[in-house]
């Protein structure tokens, strides 16, 4: 018998016909400063010098997580690729930054092209969202490497800020105002307690409807992460964001602290009232026997992204939240402290 590289697991002519597929998806993302086409061993995008006048780049990489379990569970494959760009633009948006562009890597052990054109979907509805372009990505056949029907997800995206408008938080003071912006749920960190909860200790189905959640725990729990991009740049074209916080893996509590200067002698008070918690934060506390402390320092519990702010700007700020139709909190305010987070 002879070997081929398909008899061996990878078949190269169905990737071929995945990236014929996928080629209009990616390219309904394209902007003017896209340089090549598809396909080519680099991709190109020429920055806007007379619009950034001392431009400085911000990347950031990230995955899904085990949030993609649940995808493999209920077989739908078309929002985590949502979840995936979100992770890195609301994280380099941090900085001030607006995205440029995002690239992929898919990974499955046998190539599945109605799952894989699924999930690229989602990664090009999610560049939408966020403004940006999908300019290239690596899909990997890896026979053995994965149980049939899974695969792995990373991106990495590149985003663009002048050099005097990168938010640093190094002006941050004492009485500034936190505006916490509404998450849609759970957003992508936390799933390895959630599954266990749930799947291990409870046994529900996915499928398992929840009267206070309106739909079943599977659909819950894959609403895709919010992109803030629109709303936060459309903010900064008109307002002084001191810093901004992407609330994700470590909550509230261990997020915060990362955008105060170091020994600054100031910390954050938050006011646990102040914003509706979702339902599914407390049906994970009821259920799990969950503290407060591990909850707060684990989930997001609603909010996905904090600014702080002056409090001068605070009300005409949330009034501009409000006409772009952001659910926003003032959720708390910088006093002295320790550079921590203090629940009151």
């Amino acid at each position: 018998m002879k070997l081929t590289y398909k008899k061996a697991g990878v078949d190269i002519n169905k990737g071929n016909r995945l990236v014929d597929l996928i080629k209009p998806m990616a390219r309904s993302t394209f902007k003017p400063y896209v340089m090549n086409d598809l396909g080519a061993f680099g991709a190109l995008c020429k920055l806007d010098t007379r619009k950034y006048k001392a431009p400085v780049l911000v990347s950031s990489t990230d995955g899904v997580g085990t949030k993609l379990k649940i995808a493999f569970m209920l077989n739908r494959h078309s929002t985590v690729g949502i979840d995936l760009v979100a992770m890195c633009v609301n994280d380099i948006l941090t900085c001030g930054a607006r995205p440029l562009f995002f690239l992929d890597y898919f990974a499955s052990g046998k190539l599945s092209t109605k799952q894989a054109s699924d999930v690229i979907q989602g990664i090009a509805d999610g560049c939408m969202d966020a403004d940006c372009s999908l300019i290239g990505g690596e899909t990997a056949e890896m026979p053995g490497f994965y149980d049939r029907g899974e695969y792995d997800l990373s991106g990495f995206a590149v985003g663009v800020v002048d050099e005097k408008d990168i938010v640093t938080g190094k002006t941050i003071k004492k009485d500034d105002q936190l505006i916490g912006l509404s998450s849609s749920g759970i957003h992508s960190n936390g799933y390895s307690l959630v599954r266990k909860l749930f799947f291990d200790i409870k046994k529900f189905s996915p499928r398992k409807k929840f009267r206070e959640l309106g739909c079943s725990i599977g659909e819950e729990l894959l609403k895709p992460t919010r992109i803030y991009v629109r709303s936060v740049m459309n903010i900064l074209q008109n307002y002084r964001i001191k810093g901004i916080a992407h609330i994700t893996g470590g909550g509230l509590t261990e997020n915060l602290p990362r955008i105060l200067p170091v020994n600054s002698g100031l910390g954050f008070f938050i006011d646990k009232s102040s914003w509706d918690i979702h339902n599914i934060f407390r049906l994970i506390q009821s259920m799990g026997s969950v503290d407060d402390d591990e909850m707060f320092k684990t989930f997001n519990m609603g909010i996905g992204m904090v600014l702080v702010v002056d409090k001068t700007d605070s009300g005409k700020i949330m009034g501009k939240l409000k006409r772009l139709d952001e659910n926003a909190f003032i959720i708390g305010y910088i006093g002295k402290g320790t550079g921590g987070v203090v629940y009151v």
